[in-house]
């Protein structure tokens, strides 16, 4: 335990995701350091990514103006519509340069131990989104685990009715993974996705 502002700043940084204790306390060792340009130039990124970043009015991904620069794009599908649950998966899916359409970003997943249910994600402004009827397919693109999976499950069975195309994202054995390292739900999604091979 430190004194004063020292703790302060360890704490908060341990607050972030992803950060520890012990890595928290080097971020801070780090920052006390660091020349007073570089500092003040964090604290200048972080007051003004607040002041200026919000959601699109749209889909929900980040941007500075009122609808983010895909769902600007006229080059875009508006038939297509991905959902993802953050803001982060946009950009790896736009990494891969394969999707062509537009997004639809939730804010989260399903998870009833973090008190999340349905009615705290973006499901209500995407059902909305499907109303008039422009939008053929749905893909689900939620994060492989319990929290992505009752996720998709509950999307899929609401967007069931409304006689879309409602797919999924296909996982399972990363390239160069080993077999013995694969969990049951891993293994059991590769078997599910399988493709034939012509030979």
């Amino acid at each position: 335990m430190y004194e004063g502002a020292v703790q302060d700043l360890i704490d908060e940084l341990g607050r972030l995701p992803g950060v520890g204790p012990k890595s928290a306390q080097r971020i801070a060792f780090h920052l006390l350091a660091a020349d007073p340009v570089d500092v003040r130039r964090l604290a200048d990124a972080l007051t003004e990514v607040k002041a200026r970043v919000r959601f699109c009015d749209v889909c929900g991904n980040v941007t500075e103006e009122e609808t983010c620069r895909v769902c600007r794009d006229p080059r875009r599908s508006p038939a297509v519509i991905c959902v993802v649950e953050e803001p982060k998966d946009v950009v790896a899916i736009e990494r891969t340069r394969e999707f062509r359409g537009k997004y639809h970003v939730l804010g989260g997943a399903i998870n009833p131990i973090e008190n999340v249910g349905p009615d705290d994600l973006r499901i209500a402004e995407l059902m909305t989104r499907l109303a008039d009827g422009t939008v053929q397919e749905v893909i689900l693109a939620m994060d492989p685990n319990v929290e992505g999976e009752a996720t998709a499950t509950y999307l899929s069975r609401m967007l069931g009715p409304m006689g879309l195309r409602v797919t999924r994202l296909a996982s399972g054995l990363p390239v160069g993974g080993d077999l013995e390292y694969a969990d049951e739900v891993t293994l059991g999604r590769a078997f599910e996705g399988r493709r034939l091979v012509s030979g």
